[in-house]
């Protein structure tokens, strides 16, 4: 399923767990838009919620903390994301235009709520040698997986996807459920998204809720994407990296020779 929405102030919801199971993710997913000077809290009792910043500045107030955070762009700077255990609550306040993405579902499990600084942020460049001509090459940044949170029942990171790219490629997939939400540097930029075995031409705020097949994504040349993605571990099947290549493109990994690989 893709989603296009146009976005208003204050919280925007994609999906929500008790709705078709989230469409499938099994989480409740949503944007927050900000401007200054509004305020906005969070909490559950029986959810835990994380958010990321995609671009602004704002205060979190959570568990006797103060935190200010800044983030100009998704692109030059790495990312702000809280995981927050279902119980707690916290409250931002924003101090310019603010847009935070949002992920929540059940748990029951209770644990110290975290807030994933930019210094934190696991970045792996990838497609970054020269593979299938640099067509590839992008970021990976991960805020909180299953090795440094293993309490948690989600999964949240981002990819910088590099104008006329490629990311989650070669073709792979993974049974526990997926979401992209896209911010394109330039608001009328889009893409391409392989979701659930059908192509979709993607926006700025758009989200793919992925729950089988390959989910590979490319970008239109010009246009710079950061979207995040979020993963909803399965009960006793928690995502561990987990990478299940289509078997009909596995070729590609093996460094390979083509028609057309060294015409510049």
């Amino acid at each position: 399923m893709y989603i296009d929405k146009e976005l208003k102030r204050g919280y925007n919801e994609y999906t929500n767990v008790d709705v078709r199971d989230g469409e499938g993710s099994l989480m409740d997913v949503g944007m927050l838009i900000m401007e200054d000077g509004d305020t906005y809290e969070f909490g559950s009792d029986k959810k835990e919620i994380s958010w990321l910043m995609f671009v602004g500045k704002a205060t979190v107030e959570f568990n006797g903390k103060t935190v200010e955070m800044d983030r100009p762009n998704p692109f030059d700077y790495n990312p702000w994301c809280l995981l927050m255990s279902a119980g707690d609550s916290c409250k931002l306040t924003a101090h310019a235009h603010c847009e935070f993405y949002v992920q929540a579902t059940y748990n029951d499990k209770k644990y110290e709520t975290v807030l994933y600084t930019p210094d934190d942020t696991d970045t792996w460049r990838r497609g970054a040698d020269g593979e299938l001509n640099n067509l590839m090459k992008r970021d990976v940044r991960t805020c909180y997986d299953y090795e440094n949170a293993p309490f948690s029942n989600m999964v949240l990171g981002e990819v910088v996807n590099l104008p006329g790219r490629w990311s989650s490629y070669p073709p792979h997939g993974h049974p526990q459920p997926e979401v992209y939400l896209y911010y394109f540097e330039k608001p009328m930029g889009f893409g391409a998204s392989w979701v659930n075995g059908e192509v979709h031409e993607v926006h700025h705020h758009g989200a793919s809720i992925i729950t089988e097949g390959t989910h590979q994504q490319v970008m239109a040349p010009g246009y710079a994407c950061c979207y995040t993605w979020g993963i909803r571990h399965l009960d006793g099947n928690p995502w561990e990296k987990t990478r299940i290549d289509d078997p009909v493109h596995e070729w590609l990994l093996d460094d390979p020779q083509y028609w057309g690989k060294d015409d510049d």
